[in-house]
């Protein structure tokens, strides 16, 4: 007897909730929740239906596509999916042409994630992640320019010259909770405080150190930035912090088993990931496009990649040089004569 598919509705919502790396339908749920409230507050619903459209049918591709049936269920496909639907409506304006860019992105990204997962993966044990996401969103966002029933909108990150440097006072109380809460909530490109409280209860449910995950990368990232003298208008929003907020949950408990060596690696990983997300606000912001998750999924791989391999890497002293006791008492006669 044929083993019976997974039901859509459960892989859609486990997809929505992979975005934190959880695989959970009340989860996922509440996520959508975070994205209502969001659009609710702001009049416009564009990215919550971006998101829900994105999902669906990135999980229907790769069912169409016959890709790993488990990986399916557990919501791998779709996480890249809903977050190509939530971003595309963020930076560009609605249109009937919009639509067709949202499903056909959202389309485009399960077979990006198959490919990440076909080499990146495969050969070097790299997750994917949210990579395919930042690339299918990159190109749609840059393609838009060139369709004329396409348009971008959205505010651009300041170039570092735009930001007249000095020392930044630090937020007061009630502003660092917002940031704190507008760091994960800007995972999903939502500036709303509450939407950001909404998805970390969310994590929670699914898993307590998850949240615990989240919660000091949010800390780490709110006082790098400050400290570091960002721009408080964009520590403000939350944009120095959702990168950092996924860096401290893939390094320190997802793709590295937790240890208090891993953790001090994640802590350092998290600090890079703003250093990171500076760099490349600045780097994409010439060419009109966001850096979305680029900071976490650079950063992510670069610090992934080692696992096991940390020593440095081996290699023989060059002939003829003196290098120790043992190289000395070695050395041949006419490196000695030399």
């Amino acid at each position: 007897m044929a083993k019976q598919k997974s039901n859509v509705v459960t892989d859609v919502l486990k997809g929505t909730s992979q975005v934190f790396f959880m695989e959970n339908s009340v989860t996922g749920v509440l996520f959508f929740v975070a994205m209502a409230y969001a659009s609710y507050v702001s009049g416009v619903w564009a990215t919550t239906i971006g998101a829900a459209v994105g999902v669906i049918v990135a999980t229907l591709t790769a069912r169409l596509l016959d890709c790993d049936e488990a990986s399916v269920a557990s919501g791998l496909f779709g996480f890249n999916g809903v977050l190509v639907g939530a971003a595309l409506p963020t930076f560009i304006a609605a249109s009937p042409q919009l639509w067709v860019y949202v499903v056909v992105g959202s389309a485009v990204s399960t077979v990006v994630t198959a490919a990440f997962s076909a080499t990146l993966t495969a050969r070097w044990g790299i997750p994917g992640s949210t990579g395919p996401f930042v690339l299918t969103g990159w190109l749609m966002v840059a393609g838009a320019y060139s369709f004329g029933g396409l348009h971008v909108t959205g505010d651009a990150p300041r170039l570092a010259t735009d930001y007249v440097q000095g020392i930044s006072s630090i937020p007061q109380p009630i502003e660092l909770v917002q940031i704190f809460f507008r760091n994960i909530g800007q995972v999903y490109l939502l500036g709303a405080e509450i939407s950001g409280a909404i998805i970390l209860l969310g994590i929670f449910i699914a898993s307590i150190r998850a949240g615990i995950a989240v919660v000091a990368g949010s800390v780490i990232a709110m006082v790098v930035s400050i400290g570091m003298g960002a721009d408080p208008a964009v520590v403000s929003q939350g944009l120095y912090g959702f990168s950092p907020v996924l860096t401290a949950l893939a390094v320190g408990m997802i793709f590295l088993e937790a240890s208090p060596k891993v953790i001090a690696y994640a802590v350092l990983a998290t600090i890079a990931t703003v250093f990171v997300q500076g760099a490349l606000d600045v780097m994409v912001a010439p060419a009109g496009i966001p850096s979305f998750t680029a900071p976490y999924v650079l950063t992510m791989y670069l610090f992934i990649a080692p696992k096991k391999l940390m020593a440095p890497h081996p290699h023989k002293p060059v002939a003829g040089h003196i290098v120790g006791h043992e190289h000395r008492k070695s050395a041949s006669p006419a490196s000695k004569a030399a």
